[in-house]
């Protein structure tokens, strides 16, 4: 998995560096065919921001976007909500492969009245 972290108008430091690789390295557990995260931070003084980008395969791209004014709550945020969208998709991708038949649906039916 390719892990990039890009600092507009704030210096990137190591502590940032490792406490967004650290996080983000847990992605795949949730949706397994991510090849590529990118996290970009911004810093305009008082306006802090996070943004992750984690590519999959087959043109999967999900986003997540926190600010705020702590940049390491920003990160453990933005990484929740990617973490909710992965969930998702993984579980529609679940639902969609098991979708019961007709004959099932007719004998809930029947069993239900």
């Amino acid at each position: 998995m390719l892990f990039t972290i890009t600092g507009k108008h704030f210096e990137i430091t190591d502590r940032i560096r490792a406490h967004a690789e650290e996080k983000t390295e847990k992605l795949p557990k949730y949706y397994n065919s991510i090849n590529q995260i990118e996290v970009i931070v911004e810093g305009n003084g008082a306006d802090q921001g996070v943004e992750i980008i984690a590519r999959a395969e087959h043109s999967n791209v999900f986003i997540a976007k926190e600010s705020g004014d702590d940049m390491m709550t920003c990160i453990d945020m933005a990484v929740h909500k990617l973490e909710r969208q992965l969930r998702k998709k993984k579980e529609k991708q679940r639902n969609n492969k098991h979708i019961s038949g007709a004959s099932e649906i007719e004998t809930d039916l029947s069993e239900a009245s």
